[in-house]
């Protein structure tokens, strides 16, 4: 009898690719890992960061979409909105730059905006022209583009917690009548100015101040008939940082110790009680509502 047949070996070899070991998860771990470092990154930055600027971003973070309280802006959150200190000035004098670039009337503005940091915080001046940039020859009425520029700077401004005083400035041209004159004209001129912000973003207590100083402070003392001294000045002031009133423990323990003098630096101005000094004349601030039919004869 012959043997039975062999059955035949069949070997099966499976050819396995590279991508089919580990398939996508390496993109997984990466995505993970660029996550990581961009959460790290974040984090530095906030360490980084001023405590304004932390509060404002807490304050986010706690009302996103802004239904809390809204601090000088109708688009805040709960946030508390930034307050201008020397260290971060530059930031909003940057801040007001960009908002003012993106005016389709930028390139007919922008040499007669200057803004200057202080002693007393951000100083912007609107300089006036021959025929009048931003207000009316000779009449407290702002013109379109000074309006609108108004309303720019308000906007912005408006999400400050900083005060806000307003000076208005003219030339040596004298009028040739005595019931109109440019005391009247720069504190008009101011208060124009104050009415327009207040109704497009400023809050109504967020300005302390509203100056006239006619001629008494030209921009350029060598040519007082300049029509760059016509001007309007915007003035952020800096937080006012007094220290605060002793405990009764501290006055009891300082008693019959030399009492310090005036003279400890006090930067920004206090609001109102200027009635002495001639250069803050109430007298054009009361006359507003006449003014706006007055012309300019100069001599």
């Amino acid at each position: 009898m012959s043997a039975p047949a062999t059955p035949p070996i069949i070997i099966i070899k499976k050819k396995g690719s590279h991508a089919g070991h580990h398939g996508g998860a390496w993109k997984v771990a990466y995505a993970d890992f660029v996550t990581a470092m961009m959460a790290l990154f974040i984090v530095l930055w906030l360490l980084s960061s001023s405590d304004d600027v932390k509060r404002a971003i807490a304050g986010y973070f706690r009302d996103p979409k802004g239904h809390g309280k809204q601090l000088g802006s109708s688009m805040g959150g709960s946030g508390e909105s930034l307050t201008l200190s020397k260290n971060n000035i530059s930031a909003l004098k940057e801040r007001l730059e960009q908002a003012m670039k993106e005016s389709p009337q930028f390139e007919k503005l922008k040499d007669y905006v200057q803004m200057t940091v202080t002693g007393e915080g951000l100083r912007i001046e609107l300089l006036e022209t021959e025929k009048g940039m931003f207000f009316e020859k000779g009449q407290p009425s702002p013109t379109e583009t000074g309006s609108a520029l108004l309303v720019k700077l308000a906007g912005e401004l408006g999400k400050m917690k900083n005060s806000i005083l307003i000076e208005g400035h003219t030339d040596s041209k004298p009028y040739q009548g005595m019931q109109y004159s440019n005391w009247e004209l720069s504190a008009d001129r101011a208060n124009s100015a104050r009415k327009i912000m207040q109704e497009n973003g400023l809050r109504h207590d967020q300005v302390t101040q509203v100056r006239g100083f006619a001629d008494q402070q030209l921009r350029i003392p060598d040519k007082p008939e300049d029509p760059s001294n016509r001007r309007v000045s915007i003035i952020v002031q800096y937080p006012d940082n007094s220290d605060p009133d002793p405990t009764p423990a501290e006055a009891a323990k300082d008693e019959g110790a030399p009492k310090p003098t005036d003279g400890h630096g006090a930067v920004a101005a206090k609001p109102a009680g200027a009635h002495g000094d001639p250069a803050h004349s109430e007298s054009g601030i009361t006359s507003q509502g006449k003014s706006a039919t007055k012309s300019e004869n100069k001599k």
